[in-house]
């Protein structure tokens, strides 16, 4: 088991990062919580997890403890393989998940691609009992809710921009906000980012 690997960026990109440990270079899957976190480091410790099939074996990677332990117990449950439960840390931080768990709040997980309603059902009843609260306590902090986060960006999304670069905007936004913006402000703002990034 490769508990975590450490050594230089060679290459970064959204769904992934090569890592150089000393002349070999290993490609590491990632979530977009991830990217944003390694922003322009030049070296990073970056912990992972080994997919071992057949034909292939697959590292995963992720810039906090949390975001793995939510990935490990997502791939946990029967319907979510490893790109899904990329899929929902790439859209949700792992401290919202948890949270939604807690909570009971299907409506989350059903906006994530891939996760339909039977299985978050499933999710929820086969981690609420499993999920550690000091996850879902890390975003108690002020600030919008993975609902209103959530809706903002498939608004954007319809409106034909990236998720990718919808998601970060709107990450920004929420980071540098003195307040708690409503939907409604972090969609117009947003809008006037990305906008103003086209031109």
């Amino acid at each position: 088991m490769i508990e975590y690997l450490q050594g230089k960026i060679a290459e970064l990109r959204a769904d992934h990062v090569v890592v150089d440990v000393n002349g070999v270079a290993y490609m590491v899957l990632i979530s977009f919580q991830s990217y944003e976190k390694i922003g322009a480091t030049k070296e990073i410790r970056i912990y992972t997890h080994l997919q071992v099939k057949e034909d292939s074996h697959t590292l995963y990677g992720f810039m906090d403890r949390d975001e793995r332990v939510m990935f490990r117990q997502l791939i946990s449950i029967s319907g979510v393989g490893p790109a899904t439960a990329r899929v929902a840390l790439s859209s949700i931080p792992a401290s919202d998940l948890a949270e939604a768990i807690i909570n009971a709040d299907e409506a989350t997980f059903k906006r994530i691609k891939g996760i339909g309603p039977k299985t978050a059902k499933r999710i929820i009843l086969d981690l609420r009992d499993k999920i550690d609260p000091t996850i879902a306590q890390s975003s108690s902090k002020s600030g919008p809710s993975a609902d209103q986060k959530s809706e903002a960006l498939s608004a954007l999304a319809s409106l034909g921009f990236s998720r990718g670069e919808a998601t970060k905007t709107v990450n920004q936004l929420i980071k540098t906000s003195t307040g708690t913006p409503t939907t409604e402000e972090l969609i117009r703002t947003a809008l006037k980012v990305l906008s103003g990034q086209k031109n």
